[in-house]
């Protein structure tokens, strides 16, 4: 197997971490390189080279001719191929990768995007609009009810054993309060899980990266939420209804 040599463009943020986690989990070396959203490197011209979506997260992976790959998910997949001949976080039985990927697929196309618009309507958004709040809140706690069911009597989402299934949703689900969700009480098996989750030492690491975690701090700190709120008003443009 090539040594990896991965650069790691980044920020503070649930898809991010997903990246950072798998790293850590799979002893990867990498670098990690911070995107300022507030200055608009995102937007820089040497980055859309990297991800044409100018967002964050993205890799370069100069072990194998400075390759690039945008999309968490993807990036997730084209690590564990190149790097995990194991198959310790993607089986290599057909089925347990199947399965693993179906729950790559709903973080992506369901949890990632419905959860995301809830924090935006419910936090971070330039009026309220109880529609959309309710609507995208339901939503989230909607596919936290399918989580909490597919964990019924099972510490990880399959086969038992932590994969790329866990690390993807894990992410968003323990931020579950910048959405406006307060306490996911009422899904036992998905906060166990969340708990179980959040003490593997590669995932602690994986959440450091690139700045470190202040969610319990913020949990804890109605002035420094607010104040985490304002700064991500300004660094993406949502103080007004004339978002950049």
């Amino acid at each position: 197997m090539t040594t990896p040599d991965i650069t790691f463009y980044t920020a503070k943020s649930p898809n991010g971490v997903k990246v950072s986690i798998v790293l850590e989990e799979l002893g990867i070396p990498y670098k990690a390189r911070e995107i300022s959203i507030k200055d608009d490197e995102h937007k820089q011209p040497w980055f859309l080279k990297i991800n044409p979506n100018g967002r964050i997260p993205a890799i370069t992976d100069h072990s194998r001719g400075d390759f690039h790959v945008f999309e968490s998910g993807a990036i997730m997949i084209y690590l564990c191929e190149h790097y995990d001949p194991e198959g310790k976080l993607l089986p290599k039985d057909p089925n347990l990768k199947s399965q693993v990927i179906q729950w790559i697929m709903f973080q992506m196309g369901g949890l990632g995007p419905m959860q995301g618009q809830a924090g935006f309507f419910n936090r971070y958004g330039p009026e309220k609009i109880p529609y959309a709040i309710k609507r995208y809140t339901d939503e989230t706690k909607r596919l936290y009810s399918v989580l909490n069911g597919a964990l019924e009597s099972k510490e990880y989402l399959v086969g038992n054993k932590f994969t790329l299934a866990d690390a993807i949703n894990f992410s968003w689900v323990r931020v579950h309060f910048l959405s406006g969700i307060e306490s996911i009480d009422e899904f036992p098996n998905l906060k166990a899980w969340v708990a179980r989750i959040g003490a593997r030492p590669a995932v602690q690491k994986g959440l450091n990266v690139p700045v470190p975690d202040n969610i319990q701090e913020l949990m804890d700190n109605s002035e420094k939420l607010d104040e985490s709120i304002k700064n991500a008003r300004i660094a993406f443009k949502w103080n007004s209804t004339d978002e950049k």
